[in-house]
């Protein structure tokens, strides 16, 4: 696809943002300050006061759904209170309710009103990015 404005400029490659159907979980997490979306592999990632609580994706299993985000120690608590989550198959530490779910819709709400409520049963915090080195050049 040629830019319309510059006929001379390279071919734009990037591709057009696919759109989360799940965006709707997240939208009470709007009225709080500390609120914070970002794009994390293909889902939707929800932050309060620097720490991630929830992720939204809408791909393949076992990419659809809710992850929560939470610790091993914290699991037990969670399931006793939400049956219907599961331990996500590829990553164990956090939990998931599949949108298959009959209750998806319910218990979305239910996670949201708890990250809401700061509940510390969710939430980590993520590991800061390291620094890029510099790279090493001969004329420095």
């Amino acid at each position: 696809m040629r830019n319309q404005a510059d006929p001379f400029a390279p071919p734009n490659k990037a591709r057009p943002a696919r759109l989360n159907s799940l965006l709707w979980v997240l939208d009470p997490l709007e009225q709080d300050a500390n609120y914070l979306r970002r794009k994390m592999f293909g889902c939707d990632a929800a932050y309060l006061d620097g720490s991630l609580y929830l992720v939204v994706a809408d791909r393949e299993e076992p990419w659809n759904g809710v992850m929560v985000c939470t610790s091993h120690e914290r699991q037990a608590a969670l399931v006793a209170e939400i049956p219907n989550l599961l331990p996500h198959p590829e990553l164990g530490k956090w939990l998931y309710l599949p949108q298959s779910d009959e209750a998806f819709e319910a218990i979305a709400a239910k996670l949201v009103a708890l990250a809401l409520a700061r509940d510390p049963r969710l939430g980590v915090v993520p590991k800061p990015r390291s620094r890029r080195r510099k790279s090493w050049r001969a004329d420095e």
